[in-house]
């Protein structure tokens, strides 16, 4: 067979609701040389049944079907089951436009130098109404995701990026250990491997719904983006990181030892309950005690205040009063 241009990479689990249009967007492509590879990560829906009718009507598509093991190991056998020197990641929610692929194959074969490229977005919500915002553009160059990786900035729309497949598998492809923020780690690997940018086009409609990952598992993928980043600190002051063979991250209260330092547990309480005060579902859950933990720490400010608002808003009055005692105490 011959080696087609790029390598679509879509994991789909109990993901019927948007897969038609997912799908289609990509057979819309205005570049056409592509397989698409759509693994089912054992769906008890129709995803499956979907995904093989369309492989019957167009032979770029191959889709995988096993029982279910998770979004990383689903990533990772997309990676090497690719022919393709470049691969494109797609979720099975999400919208691509026309000319994605053909815009991003021109931008990686005039830049060697470069071995992520993702885009901006246009986000929708679950009925594909515009999704306001508050949140700040991608960066466009790397200099500007090196500068947002150490300002907590946003990177890369994860189902917007094309990349260098022998660049990604050299890097060790997703780690295990950062379940649910598996990407962010990679964009933090990369970082010092090759040059990362976004294209200012918005080349897909990024889907916000309340069943979507980082809605369901918002406080575990807050801490290991914490944990990320960490490491990536660890790796540009020259010290080994500590995560790169984890299968998981130990508890957060483990981290001084694992890091062979005091100080990391105690900073990471506090990214995530910062990156935590508009979370519903975590500032409900676990969250809330990690909230309480990082002002017994000395934690304030006035964005702090603002979250006593907004438990009360979201019905959480006790839990209100909680968090303006302990304020009030310090």
């Amino acid at each position: 067979m011959t080696m087609p241009a790029v390598s679509v990479a879509m994991s789909v689990y109990n993901g019927e609701r948007f897969l038609v249009p997912a799908i289609e967007s990509v057979l819309a492509q205005t570049m056409g040389d592509f397989e698409f590879l759509i693994l089912d990560d054992g769906s008890r829906d129709q995803s499956r049944a979907l995904a093989e009718s369309y492989a019957a009507r167009d032979a770029r598509i191959r889709v995988i079907a096993r029982e279910n093991h998770g979004l990383v190991i689903s990533l990772n056998q997309l990676l090497a089951e690719a022919r393709a020197p470049l691969v494109a990641r797609m979720d099975a929610d999400d919208i691509c436009l026309p000319e994605r692929f053909a815009r991003q194959i021109a931008f990686l074969a005039q830049h060697n130098d470069h071995g992520v490229l993702g885009s901006r977005t246009s986000d929708i919500d679950e009925y594909d109404r515009p999704y306001p915002l508050a949140a700040g553009e991608h960066p466009e160059t790397h200099a500007e995701l090196v500068h947002n990786i150490a300002h907590g900035g946003p990177l890369l729309a994860h189902p917007t990026v094309m990349y260098r497949r022998d660049v990604v598998l050299a890097a060790g492809g997703y780690h295990q250990a950062f379940r649910h923020c598996e990407d962010y780690d990679l964009w933090l690997r990369l970082a010092g491997r090759t040059r990362i940018a976004n294209l200012p086009e918005r080349l897909l409609r990024y889907r916000h719904y309340a069943d979507q990952v980082s809605s369901r598992h918002a406080l575990e993928q807050q801490v290991g983006v914490a944990v990320s980043c960490m490491a990536w600190q660890e790796r540009m002051a020259g010290r080994p990181d500590p995560t790169e063979t984890l299968l998981a991250l130990p508890p957060i209260a483990a981290l001084d030892d694992l890091f062979g330092r005091a100080g990391i547990a105690s900073e990471v309480r506090g990214r995530v309950a910062r990156a935590l005060v508009y979370s519903r579902s975590a500032l409900r859950e676990g969250g809330f005690d990690m909230l309480l933990e990082h002002v017994g720490e000395g934690g304030r400010g006035a964005e702090l205040w603002r979250t006593v608002v907004r438990l009360a808003r979201f019905g959480e009055p006790r839990r209100a009063l909680q968090l303006a005692a302990a304020l009030a105490r310090g």
